[in-house]
């Protein structure tokens, strides 16, 4: 398909991004909820893969049920709209990290029952989290990086 096929109001980077997110977070969900069922995991040092659920936002924060599911959907719908304009490069990787951390949870959340989201990376005395929340983390301070430094976001 040539470039000008393309509809110029969608972000292909940025979609990529986030599809290749929420996959691997599933991914890696199914395997945390039945490889470490029944037993923690000492990967080395401070990590340890160790299975709980959370009822809050990333990395445990908060636990206000619905509520927390519908605010988490409003936040990646305005941050989707926004990132369909963002600047080729580390504004669409960011964007794209995101959304997919972001959709991933939300997938997860609506997906259980009762609506929680599957933690497994243990980091010290950190609070448990996921890739997904891994990925909204890294993505919030690659665009921060990138304002800092000067780089405008949006097209």
């Amino acid at each position: 398909m040539s470039r000008r096929g393309l509809d110029p109001r969608v972000n292909y980077a940025v979609v990529a991004t986030a599809l290749i997110v929420t996959a691997a977070d599933a991914l890696t969900k199914a395997w945390a909820r039945h490889a470490l069922a029944t037993h923690v995991v000492h990967v080395g040092g401070p990590l340890w893969l160790r299975l709980e659920y959370n009822q809050g936002v990333s990395f445990s924060f908060g636990r206000f049920g619905t509520l927390t599911t519908i605010v988490t959907i409003v936040v990646a719908l305005v941050v989707a709209a926004i990132s369909m304009r963002a600047r080729p490069g580390v504004p669409s990787m960011g964007f794209g990290l995101l959304i997919g951390g972001g959709v991933a949870n939300v997938i997860d959340r609506l997906a259980a029952s009762p609506h929680v989201v599957t933690d497994f990376v243990a980091v010290g005395s950190f609070p448990v989290f996921n890739l997904a929340d891994a990925a909204i983390t890294v993505g919030f301070i690659v665009l921060v990086v990138a304002v800092l430094s000067g780089e405008r976001l949006i097209r």
